[in-house]
């Protein structure tokens, strides 16, 4: 006698907890415009000659005017292959707080593609998210390409990890943040410090994340031709640049794993940012997912027509502030 079967249908994967920020401002429309039309070709032109070389460094240079928030306190670290800065903007935690543990430190990874920008390019970023978390933060002037692989960015902000537990911050008590390719190593150095046994950060906070080398998802996705930033051709000349970095690191260096595609298992908490029509908002989106389904604790939020990383205008835009006052929520809701 036979029994008849009846097959179900797989579950559905429960859906990541998501915010929706909608509204777009005058000034955020105004900042999109001006993306597209100053930066967007500068990247077309690189993209036709990645290879060539171009004055990456000039970007960080040129940053002058970037000026942290009045009354910010910073001063120059020197990590074992790169340098920092440690700095913490009025009314946060002084680095000479006393008694017991100290209070949380971010430790900051900025974007750039991997290629460009630097701390002065971000310093005024970072100054803001010191006074949004009410933390002193760590800004990591890591190696970049196309003279160093990915794998060296890591090793660097893991230098910059253990250069925070030795000044009274265990990485119990760092969260580790960043934007675009920095998010990227956001994930990356979090996964590293647990796999190594140097400890679990608080948490983890990435700006409009690149956290899939593979161009496939994002040029598949409508965002693909509606990105005010990157153009289509940048995103297919990246993953070539990253391998060739690989090759030219030797047997040293091994290549670096997408965060995606990582055991996401052990992994702090998340919070992750990403503007509706930017290119990396399918990598933010995939991210959170993966980081769902593996049982970390994450939301995703979802701010309608935001350039990528408009946290970094909040001087202007009023999007930028809400952003930067939502990291400073998750933050301080970790202590």
């Amino acid at each position: 006698m036979s029994i008849a079967r009846t097959e179900l249908p797989p579950s559905p994967a429960p859906a990541v907890p998501t915010r929706e920020f909608a509204g777009v401002s005058r000034q955020s429309r105004a900042l999109s415009l001006s993306v597209r039309r100053t930066i967007r070709p500068f990247i077309e032109a690189w993209s036709y000659a990645p290879t060539l070389p171009w004055p990456a460094a000039l970007v960080d240079r040129a940053a002058f005017p970037l000026v942290p928030v009045a009354g910010t306190h910073r001063h120059r670290v020197d990590l074992p292959a790169c340098r920092a800065e440690f700095l913490w903007a009025p009314g946060a935690a002084p680095p000479s707080t006393s008694g017991g543990l100290r209070r949380i430190a971010v430790l900051y990874l900025h974007g750039g593609a991997f290629l460009c920008c630097g701390l002065a390019t971000h310093r005024q970023l970072v100054s803001r998210v010191s006074a949004a978390t009410g933390a002193p933060v760590l800004a990591v002037d890591y190696r970049m390409l196309p003279r160093h692989p990915i794998r060296r960015a890591v090793e660097d902000g893991l230098d910059g990890l253990r250069w925070l537990t030795t000044h009274g911050y265990p990485a119990e008590r760092v969260v580790i943040a960043g934007d675009s390719a920095g998010g990227f190593l956001t994930f990356a150095v979090a996964h590293e410090a647990v796999r190594r046994g140097l400890g679990r950060p608080a948490g983890t906070v990435a700006l409009s994340p690149l956290t899939e080398i593979d161009p496939g998802h994002k040029l598949e996705h409508p965002n693909s031709h509606r990105c005010a930033l990157f153009p289509r051709r940048a995103v297919r000349v990246l993953p070539a640049l990253v391998e060739r970095a690989e090759r030219l690191g030797g047997r040293r260096c091994g290549p670096v794993v997408s965060p995606v595609d990582l055991d996401l298992a052990d992994m702090p908490p998340a919070l992750i940012q990403a503007g509706s029509e930017e290119m990396t908002y399918v990598d933010a989106e995939l991210m959170a997912r993966r980081l769902h389904l593996a049982g970390v604790p994450t939301e995703l939020q979802v701010w309608e027509k935001q350039v990528h990383v408009f946290q970094a205008a909040a001087g202007v835009v009023p999007e930028g502030r809400r952003a930067l006052d939502e990291i400073g929520r998750f933050v301080r809701a970790l202590r």
